[in-house]
């Protein structure tokens, strides 16, 4: 099934919109009459279609170009990970990718939050738990050779990235995903809307941590 929705705070947008709709002529209807009623939602409905035909015609959004930083032997990749840092896949990428390159790696973790709490600013949980997810993540790839700092982002991956790239000028993207069937981002589009928006290689790196703990208790 495909989400219509880009985001979960577009989905809870149209909630709020859905709800303010249906409010608006409930009360004409009921403070002034049913025809008052019907009247709202005569010029409800008629501003919404124009609004979505008008949006249908605009022009595809620009794609997000990186502002290119450092000399030309380095190679600066954005990792965007949740908690799938992982043991192999996502560090073999990075090593595939900087081969020949004196390496730079930036990993964001968002800070994910529930729509209801992103909308009245309450993300200080969701940044100290994204906090923590970014210092493992660090810790392990480090542990492994690869020199990685890292930041906590917007709350949508997305934006995320469009403010690493602003600052960090990578020259890809890699995005660290659960696997097919287990992954948020996945059905929410959000490597394919990466593709869309940036112009920039983008990586899907998979890393299944069920399966890694599987193999560890071995």
């Amino acid at each position: 099934m495909i989400n219509p929705f880009r985001s979960e705070a577009e989905a809870y947008r149209f909630l709020l919109l859905s709800v303010g709709y249906f409010a608006a002529i409930v009360i004409a209807a009921l403070a002034v009459g049913k025809w008052a009623g019907l009247g709202v939602f005569i010029l409800l409905t008629l501003a919404g279609f124009t609004w979505v035909m008008r949006a249908s015609r605009s022009e595809p959004p620009r794609q997000t170009v990186s502002s290119r930083l450092g000399s030309a032997n380095e190679r600066r990749i954005l990792v965007i990970a949740n908690e799938t840092v992982g043991e192999g896949p996502l560090r073999e990428e990075i090593r595939r990718r900087s081969e020949g390159y004196d390496e730079h790696v930036l990993v964001v973790c968002p800070a994910l939050n529930s729509p209801l709490r992103h909308w009245a600013s309450d993300e200080d949980n969701a940044r100290v738990e994204a906090q923590k997810r970014l210092d493992a993540s660090l810790e392990r790839l480090r542990s492994r050779g690869i020199d990685a700092r890292g930041e906590v982002g917007d709350a949508e991956p997305l934006q995320a990235m469009e403010d690493a790239l602003r600052l960090f000028g990578a020259d890809e993207i890699i995005i660290s995903t659960h696997p097919e069937g287990r992954s948020n981002w996945l059905e929410k589009g959000v490597v394919s809307g990466a593709r869309e928006r940036f112009a920039v290689p983008i990586t899907r790196v998979v890393v299944d941590l069920e399966r890694e703990r599987e193999e560890l208790q071995r």
